[in-house]
């Protein structure tokens, strides 16, 4: 069982690989719009979001040791830690990389064009206030999905009901 997540993790991360080098291949920006589009992204919060990554995949495989051999946790957490200092300087590799897809989505004049707007009053408002328009949102979309859900059941089995069914 272990193992077999072992290569899910595995098997994932390299596909993950795969498709950000296919995408470089496709279409590589400039390292103006690059630059642009990490400036961008760290505006909207997007390269906070990355900065757990590489701790989460340590964590993650450390966790796979352990669970395998428990005896190996104290030396395990300690060779994480060293392992979390020494890759740190890896978070600037995958932030280039999503900003290089990110860039790749828009033309150069179109992310100069972002930038201006994210440094605007409005832009800083729709970073902070959109993400919790989003989670309302979601929140009220589910109540309502739950409600919807309790007349379509009852609609059905009335349906049901009128067709000769015991329900």
């Amino acid at each position: 069982m272990i193992a077999k997540r072992f290569i899910a993790v595995v098997f994932t991360s390299v596909a993950m690989l795969a498709l950000v080098f296919s995408a470089h291949a496709q279409n590589r920006p400039s390292a103006a719009a690059i630059e642009t589009a990490r400036e961008i992204l760290a505006l909207k919060g997007g390269i906070d979001m990355f900065a757990t990554l590489i701790p989460s995949v340590i964590e993650q495989n450390k966790g796979i040791l352990v669970q395998q051999n428990p005896m190996l946790q104290k030396d395990a957490n300690e060779v994480a830690e060293q392992l979390r200092t020494s890759y740190a300087s890896r978070n600037a590799e995958v932030i280039r990389e999503v900003a290089t897809l990110y860039a790749s989505h828009f033309t150069e004049e179109e992310l100069k064009q972002l930038l201006v707007f994210y440094k605007s009053p409005l832009g800083k408002k729709v970073v902070t206030e959109e993400p919790k328009a989003a989670e309302q949102s979601m929140g009220f979309a589910q109540t309502w999905a739950v409600k919807f859900s309790d007349e379509v059941l009852t609609k059905l089995r009335d349906e049901l009901k009128k067709k000769g069914h015991q329900l």
